[in-house]
């Protein structure tokens, strides 16, 4: 029993400070829960699909459950944000979803340990084409911009090879277009371009490099990634079979 309990201390990520307990009352919507006390909690760590509702409500109703996270401040629609664990589980639900392919990865988790976890679980969803990733669309092709241009407003992860890295001002530009005002294109303020260098990254570095991005797509003539987080950006190696195809 005791190793047990060091395995869990040691080895378990995302075993943030307790925010409380309670239980699941309802489903509010594929990111929110409400618990038998009114509160009502966000999960923290992800992006829901189109199928992240319905799991969330065979996994989560009526289950007495844990809060997990680095702060309990409520945002601006008065919810809670956690991570989510049922029982004794060592994995938050988010952890569940994602390898289920039933949820999407949002690099907002800072922890690098816990960021990690929930990237793993993505991942083997997406190499065994589990839930969302049984679509091949699902990863979209940098070099399709109107594709990503249709999605306008949703959370998007997009692929493909950095042709350019150029600086406007405060703001870097990783474009994946010879055409810089209709293809796609990542941006980046200076204010985040810290974050990159403390994972050893360097902007211009990324030139020729084949990279995963993802986030909210935005723009009007050419679509646009704005990254705020390292993590929205995974480097690629030149081996590793692209996500664009089925």
């Amino acid at each position: 029993m005791c190793g047990a309990s060091s395995h869990t201390a040691f080895a378990a990520p995302c075993q943030f400070e307790s925010q409380g307990d309670g239980r699941v009352a309802a489903i509010v919507d594929a990111r929110g829960v409400r618990l038998d006390d009114g509160r009502e909690v966000r999960l923290a760590g992800i992006e829901p699909t189109a199928t992240t509702k319905q799991a969330l409500t065979s996994l989560l109703t009526g289950r007495d459950v844990t809060l997990r996270g680095t702060g309990d401040t409520p945002d601006r629609y008065g919810r809670q944000g956690a991570l989510i664990f049922v029982g004794e589980s060592e994995a938050p639900i988010q952890a569940v979803l994602l390898a289920q392919g039933a949820a999407l990865v949002s690099a907002e988790i800072a922890d690098k340990d816990c960021a990690a976890a929930l990237m793993a679980a993505e991942t083997e969803a997406r190499r065994q084409k589990k839930g969302n990733w049984a679509d091949p669309s699902a990863i979209k092709n940098a070099e399709s911009p109107d594709d990503i241009l249709a999605g306008i407003g949703r959370f998007m992860v997009v692929e493909g090879k950095v042709l350019s890295v150029r600086q406007a001002g405060a703001m870097t530009y990783l474009n994946f277009g010879r055409n810089w005002t209709r293809g796609f294109a990542v941006t980046i303020s200076k204010r985040t371009q810290p974050a990159f260098e403390n994972a050893g990254i360097t902007l211009k570095s990324l030139e020729n490099r084949r990279i995963r991005v993802r986030g909210w797509v935005e723009g009007n003539t050419g679509p646009r990634i704005d990254v705020r987080l390292a993590g929205q950006v995974e480097l690629l190696g030149a081996n590793e079979p692209t996500g664009v195809r089925p």
